[in-house]
């Protein structure tokens, strides 16, 4: 049997010592990788919803929607409705006021939503407005938009380009406004 010689005992402490920064660069590179990763995902997620919103033993509202998404751990707290929603809002009367839209994002601390692709708003009495994109405003119960819009009522139809107004159509600002409308 030989015994290890003086140049042969570094190269065979060498290779183990190698094997063993190897493995332990291999697991540090895979933390690394992990951390940059993003961890944006919802903290919740819904399928086929019908929440309804109460005040005071009241119906306000009923939103109804296949898919919500709940990202309420983001800095900027969001609730997303990647599939559309359908919302029904109830006022102190029991009159209803409903939307649709095909995609929607309710931002939690401005307490506004945004209603994206075909939009169409309604109520009981025939005023109908459709536009791309429409804001709502929850604390205040305002609707506005800066896009195109066609809206109908009882006063004939009419066409623009910027419109607020409030959830029952009572009071209605347009800008950039054409069309045929009866005045009283």
């Amino acid at each position: 049997m030989r015994l290890p010689t003086k140049n042969s005992i570094p190269t065979l402490l060498a290779i183990p010592l190698t094997c063993l920064l190897l493995f332990a660069c291999e697991s540090n590179f895979k933390e690394v990788q992990k951390m940059g990763i993003s961890d944006f995902s919802p903290s919740g997620d819904a399928d086929s919803i019908n929440l309804k919103y109460t005040d005071s033993g009241r119906i306000t509202a009923n939103l109804i929607s296949p898919k919500m998404l709940d990202y309420g751990n983001a800095d900027y707290p969001f609730t997303e409705f990647p599939k559309g929603m359908h919302l029904t809002l109830y006022d102190a009367l029991g009159k209803q006021t409903y939307i649709d839209a095909n995609y929607a994002i309710s931002h939690k601390q401005t307490n506004l939503i945004d209603l994206q692709g075909h939009v169409i708003i309604s109520n009981q009495t025939g005023d109908n407005l459709e536009t791309e994109q429409l804001y709502y405003d929850q604390k205040n119960e305002w609707f506005f938009t800066e896009k195109k819009f066609k809206f109908t009522s009882n006063k004939g139809v009419s066409y623009g380009e910027g419109i607020d107004f409030s959830k029952d159509f009572k009071t209605v600002n347009s800008q950039k406004i054409s069309g045929q409308i009866q005045t009283e």
